[in-house]
């Protein structure tokens, strides 16, 4: 088993320090890194009052994109199921056919 890494993290000001395994870090710090361009976006571009009304909105926006995506995932395999089910009844009816 691998050693922890403890880490430190900036988000919308404040240090959150962490344990964790060293193969999350990369992704952790990608996050964090994420979560405080965003921020910066809506500060920038929204009257805010305070940190937590940024961070909810963030918050709302990576949990939007994840369900987002597995709506798009769930539409393409079942197109996919549909497109497969076609192609099989052709070749279905190619093959009774000899």
């Amino acid at each position: 088993m691998a050693e922890k890494l403890k880490i430190k993290l900036s988000i919308a000001d404040r240090v959150y320090p962490l344990t964790i395994d060293p193969l999350q870090e990369e992704g952790l710090r990608k996050a964090a890194k994420n979560i405080e361009q965003l921020a910066k976006k809506f500060e920038q571009n929204y009257a805010v009052r305070d940190k937590q009304d940024v961070l909810a909105m963030c918050a709302l926006q990576f949990a939007s994109k994840i369900e987002q995506k597995g709506i798009d995932h769930s539409e393409g395999v079942k197109e996919a199921a549909e497109r497969l089910k076609a192609l099989n009844v052709l070749v279905s009816s190619k093959l009774g056919m000899k």
